[in-house]
């Protein structure tokens, strides 16, 4: 089933990302509300201005995706969207929704290096960890890793868990989402549903 996204990045990093993203939902597009190649430029407004004009975009949906890069915590938008994402609000008689969250890791210099490590356990499992996690991203975001209430081990030998299940905010290479994005945005609204799940980390 279609769920109404926005994606959140930063622009001079990742817009050629926000596109392949957008292009790889096919026709569920329609249920996209962020920015495009086609949005008006509202960097010149005032930031009240720009800020009812992401809440407008941001309201409605119910999934947010994140695309990571190197200067993420540059961005002068994507921690409050993201806060935005995880608050519910009143209007016009509608509150809106606390969003799922996916973060999206692109090819940076041509592959994935940049922020996944992977390695072998001693009991023969491939785990990934994520280098300078906590540097690269925003505190919302590491907060909502690895915050699955009660915690479930994928695996109790080596205390990995679940890709899907044992963070709020999921972490899935570009080229992964790209080949079946709804099953990774229903896993994330999916875990919207069940809030009581996870220690929801919602402010900056």
């Amino acid at each position: 089933m279609a769920r109404k996204t926005f994606i959140s990045y930063k622009y001079n990093e990742s817009c050629k990302y926000r596109d392949k993203v957008i292009e790889s939902l096919g026709d569920d597009a329609t249920y996209y509300t962020g920015e495009t190649a086609d949005s008006p430029d509202i960097s010149n407004l005032k930031v009240d201005s720009i800020k009812n004009h992401l809440k407008d975009m941001i309201f409605n949906t119910t999934v947010t995706m994140v695309i990571l890069s190197p200067s993420l915590v540059k961005s002068k938008w994507v921690e409050w969207e993201i806060e935005y994402s995880l608050s519910k609000y009143s209007r016009d008689g509608k509150t809106s929704s606390i969003n799922g969250l996916i973060g999206i890791i692109p090819p940076f210099d041509g592959d994935y290096s940049w922020f996944i490590s992977a390695h072998s356990n001693p009991d023969g499992h491939e785990t990934n960890s994520y280098i300078n996690e906590k540097a690269r991203t925003f505190r919302i975001m590491y907060g909502n890793r690895y915050n699955q209430n009660p915690k479930e081990y994928a695996c109790p030998c080596c205390e990995s868990v679940d890709q899907f299940t044992g963070s709020y905010l999921s972490y899935v290479k570009l080229s992964d989402f790209c080949t079946n994005p709804d099953k990774y945005i229903e896993n994330a609204y999916e875990k919207s549903q069940h809030l009581d799940s996870y220690n929801l980390r919602r402010k900056i």
